[in-house]
């Protein structure tokens, strides 16, 4: 093992740690959040997470399958923080 690959190893086990820490704190805020707005936010943060724990897990196994997840995961994502703001916004989503 080289030096690079310990270092590469080091990297992605706190980015790990690190992403699943902000998703378990994003929780809280989705549960605890006083108004609509927090929530919506944090459900947007949610997402964000999930991609990178999804991309960190590809780049662990260095499959190429994990990253075309990662760009769904982001589309869905985009648009449903869109259409639930519209929704809390306007109350329809098409107008």
């Amino acid at each position: 093992m080289t030096a690079a690959s310990g270092f590469l190893d080091i990297a992605l086990a706190i980015a790990f740690v690190a992403l699943a820490l902000g998703q378990i704190l994003s929780m809280v805020r989705l549960v605890l959040g006083p108004t609509s707005g927090d929530r919506i936010l944090a459900l947007d943060t949610m997402v964000i997470n999930a991609l990178g724990l999804v991309v960190v897990l590809g780049i662990r196994q260095g499959a190429q399958i994990y990253f075309e997840v990662s760009l769904l995961i982001a589309m869905l994502g985009f648009v449903s923080t869109v259409a639930l703001a519209r929704f809390i916004l306007r109350g329809d989503i098409i107008e």
